[in-house]
């Protein structure tokens, strides 16, 4: 299952989305009122301990070009995090999945904003339909803090892909997460110093279980994209949402109702149509980073 095929490369993005699931599953298993800044600190450690193995991979010359931006997004990344633990803790999680998936139609909005681009008609709709998603998902009588903070990581997901395009052109994948963990250290560690919370060993073994998951999700993609056209199997990143209904139906008993479903159509419809689109127009190889970061080609 290398992903040299496109069924191959289907197949990665499918297990590697359920990898992902089982990484937010992690994170919903923390007890209520753990540590959020804690559990955030050691994430960011592990996840650096693992990408040392990959250190030869770091332009070791020009180890921190592009600081500024580097260091901007790694704290964004770090307030996203922030804003995951508590969206997760709080809502269903295929509710909370569903709100993330609203980072593409962010990315359409800020590459308007920032880099003038034009959208298609389609792309204005896959906006406009998303935010009524969103909103048809959340309604207003259920909106609250954990709401809100499921809306700051898929913003925090978009400012960060957003600005990929700041970063060094010849900068590896590795070389960029392994800066973007780094530079989030002395924040997240800042920040768990003054939680002052009591060192809990449940929060070191669900940032182990998350970070590994995650990482091994971000493999999968780079697999996957590595080998095939980005635009044949784009959509394959959408069954995430089919299994955040599933390990949330089975796990937690979380039964999604009939807004949840109307919702997230909404919002997911009119990206898959946008890929199907483009999947005709304009194949584009390579690893392009996720869904998330795949949501740049939307805009025109």
């Amino acid at each position: 299952m290398s992903g040299k095929t496109v069924n191959s490369a289907i197949l990665l993005l499918v297990i590697g989305n359920a990898m992902a699931l089982i990484s937010d599953v992690f994170i919903k298993l923390l007890e209520p009122g753990a540590p959020v800044f804690q559990f955030a600190f050691l994430r960011c450690v592990i996840t650096l301990l693992f990408l040392l193995p990959l250190a030869g991979q770091l332009d070791r010359k020009r180890l921190f070009a592009g600081f500024r931006v580097h260091a901007f997004r790694a704290h964004i990344h770090l307030a996203g995090i922030l804003c995951m633990v508590i969206a997760l803790g709080n809502l269903p999680l295929a509710t909370a999945n569903a709100v993330f998936y609203a980072a593409p139609i962010l990315v359409m909005v800020l590459s308007v904003f920032l880099f003038r681009e034009r959208l298609t008609p389609l792309s204005v709709t896959a906006v406009f339909s998303g935010f009524a998603g969103i909103v048809v998902i959340l309604r207003p009588v259920e909106f609250n803090w954990a709401a809100v903070a499921a809306l700051g990581s898929a913003f925090a997901l978009a400012i960060n892909a957003v600005m990929v395009r700041q970063l060094p052109k010849k900068q590896s994948t590795v070389h960029k997460l392994f800066l973007n963990y780094l530079l989030i250290l002395p924040a997240a560690g800042g920040l768990a110093w003054w939680e002052g919370a009591a060192w809990d060993s449940g929060i070191l073994i669900s940032a182990l279980g998350s970070s590994l998951f995650i990482l091994a999700y971000n493999i999968t993609v780079l697999l996957a994209y590595q080998q095939v056209d980005a635009n044949q199997v784009t959509s394959a990143e959408y069954t995430g949402l089919i299994w955040a209904v599933g390990i949330g139906w089975v796990g937690f008993g979380e039964v999604p109702d009939v807004w949840f479903l109307a919702g997230s159509l909404m919002i997911v419809v009119p990206l898959v149509l946008i890929g199907l689109r483009h999947r005709r127009r304009e194949p584009a190889r390579g690893f392009n980073g996720g869904k998330v970061q795949l949501a740049h080609e939307y805009c025109e």
